[in-house]
């Protein structure tokens, strides 16, 4: 039952990485604190690749219209991120996080519309509702003068969440032939280029000398933190089968909430716990049909 316990610690590094992020990014711009992070996610990457697939017969099975579909879904990730962080920036934990794993929503009706294969059953749909009411439940009304703020980060999450969907479609076309490890790593590697040329040609390129060591430290954390979720993640699918796995890595959502607490002290009301509820319901239901 080792497996378990690799699927748990894959939901708590993914909570984690929000936090540590969330942290990092206090006092740095939130393209440049993505860029560096990306450094650290590329690495793990192409660790994972090389443990579990033959890179050389990869590279070989390479063909243009998969390096096209990678490319785009490399920049979808990249876009997906920088909303998302942006929205974590600003906005909080237990608002950007629940709205960002709307994505599976939007991710399963292009999925239907793109891939005829695809089975849209009723069941299906009930886990839709489920997730997308829970989404609702969670977002909360603030107070008036943190309702501007409060507007950006959500419209920040939900293109993060469109720009994931979008990502997992164009991955999809991207990997047939190959490792979905092998796709991944190059996935990284385009949204590498594509933060540093953003940094670089914008002004946040100007705080790359002015970030402070804390800062610093917790950006890496941040990006070591997804690594680790990705390594514990495919550990877990070799050992155990993914109907078990795939649930219990989707729990990240609790975990997130709990730090969320434990760290910026952001309580959820019974509005927001229900929906909390609803949407762990919903992505337990779906993963395991």
């Amino acid at each position: 039952m080792n497996y378990i316990i690799f699927a748990l610690l894959s939901a708590v590094f993914a909570a984690l990485t929000s936090i540590l992020a969330k942290i990092g990014m206090k006092n740095v711009n939130s393209n440049l604190a993505t860029a560096l992070r990306c450094i650290v996610v590329v690495a793990f990457s192409w660790l994972m690749a090389f443990i579990t697939t033959d890179i050389s017969s990869q590279f070989a099975s390479l063909t243009p219209r998969t390096l096209v579909f990678l490319i785009l879904s490399g920049l979808a990730t990249g876009a997906s991120w920088m909303c998302y962080f942006h929205a974590l920036k600003i906005g909080n934990v237990n608002l950007v996080v629940p709205i960002d794993k709307s994505a599976i929503v939007l991710t399963m009706l292009l999925s239907f519309l793109i891939f005829p294969g695809e089975n849209f059953t009723l069941f299906k749909l009930l886990c839709i509702v489920l997730i997308a009411s829970g989404t609702y439940l969670m977002i909360e009304k603030k107070r008036r003068k943190t309702s501007q703020a409060k507007k950006s980060a959500i419209l920040y999450a939900f293109l993060g969440a469109v720009f994931a969907a979008l990502t997992s479609i164009l991955g999809k076309i991207g990997i047939e032939g190959i490792a979905s490890d092998f796709g991944s790593a190059i996935r990284c590697v385009v949204v590498l280029i594509m933060a540093w040329v953003i940094v670089l040609f914008g002004k946040s390129s100007r705080q790359i000398g002015r970030i402070g060591t804390k800062s610093g430290i917790f950006i890496i954390l941040s990006g070591m933190a997804t690594g680790a979720s990705w390594l514990c993640y495919y550990r877990a699918l070799s050992m155990g089968p993914a109907s078990v796995v795939v649930p219990l890595d989707k729990l990240s959502i609790l975990f997130t909430c709990i730090f969320s607490y434990i760290f910026f002290k952001e309580k959820l009301t019974k509005k927001s716990l229900t929906g909390l509820m609803l949407i762990v319901t919903g992505t337990l239901l779906l993963v395991i049909c």
